[in-house]
């Protein structure tokens, strides 16, 4: 566990100068943005139509199944790159409403690809791009939202298959990256961040069975994540983190 996550904690506006947030436009994504914003830190605000209400901003338009939008986004950044990025987008019902498969018969390979091209195929081409852009020197930290049921050590139920299985290669990357980014950039931090059961549209259709008390709201949850991330060091690189700062089992 991250000991110590919230108490004395340091404001996140002191500890970043330029954010970078991929999924701005959902609850999370959104939240995070306007967050990060009030603390004082340059939020680049990024979504698929590249367009904000928040006048805060400044947005960018990319596409996770688009590897060319992504590396546009890393070229304009370029001359102010960003010391935090963050990968605040994912799927777990896909536009179609088929949701994640309660049995191995309801398997289907299109379907799955679909989710790992969102899951785990989107956040590792925003590392390709956006990783080398990080500051050699300091501190800094790339964080994608990752999910506790990604855990192959946590995994008592089963099913979700496809979301499962996205969520854990995902997090095989991130440890992938954090070793490879702590030759160059010893002071980087590469991190899951999972942010619990959040009022979403992503969690929207299986929210009626939940317990009193475990739904979240995204600026609350946000300000858990940030909370989290403050603690974060190069020891810490590689792991996947709750939003209560207690390490998720691999």
């Amino acid at each position: 566990m991250l000991r110590g996550v919230y108490a004395g904690r340091m404001d996140v506006g002191k500890t970043f100068r330029r954010a970078a947030i991929f999924g701005a436009s959902g609850g999370i994504g959104g939240a995070l943005a306007r967050a990060l914003a009030d603390r004082g830190v340059e939020v680049w605000a990024g979504s698929r139509s590249g367009e904000t209400s928040d006048p805060r901003f400044r947005t960018f338009r990319f596409d996770l199944t688009d590897e060319s939008t992504i590396a546009d986004v890393a070229k304009a950044m370029a001359e102010g790159p960003p010391d935090l990025v963050l990968v605040a987008s994912g799927v777990l019902t896909l536009s179609s409403g088929t949701g994640p498969e309660r049995s191995l018969r309801h398997i289907d390979a299109a379907t799955m690809e679909e989710v790992f091209r969102h899951n785990t195929f989107g956040p590792a081409l925003i590392a390709k791009h956006m990783l080398p852009l990080l500051p050699r020197e300091g501190r800094s930290v790339f964080a994608a939202l990752s999910a506790r049921v990604g855990s192959i050590g946590d995994n008592r139920l089963g099913g979700w298959h496809s979301y499962r299985a996205s969520k854990a290669a995902l997090n095989m990357l991130l440890r992938n990256f954090a070793i490879e980014l702590a030759r160059t950039h010893p002071q980087a931090v590469v991190a899951g961040l999972h942010p619990g059961t959040v009022d979403t549209a992503l969690s929207q259709p299986f929210q009626a069975n939940l317990p009193e008390g475990q739904l979240t709201a995204p600026q609350d949850a946000a300000d858990k994540l940030l909370a989290v991330i403050d603690r974060l060091t190069p020891d810490d690189s590689g792991k996947v983190f709750d939003w209560k700062g207690e390490e998720v089992p691999a």
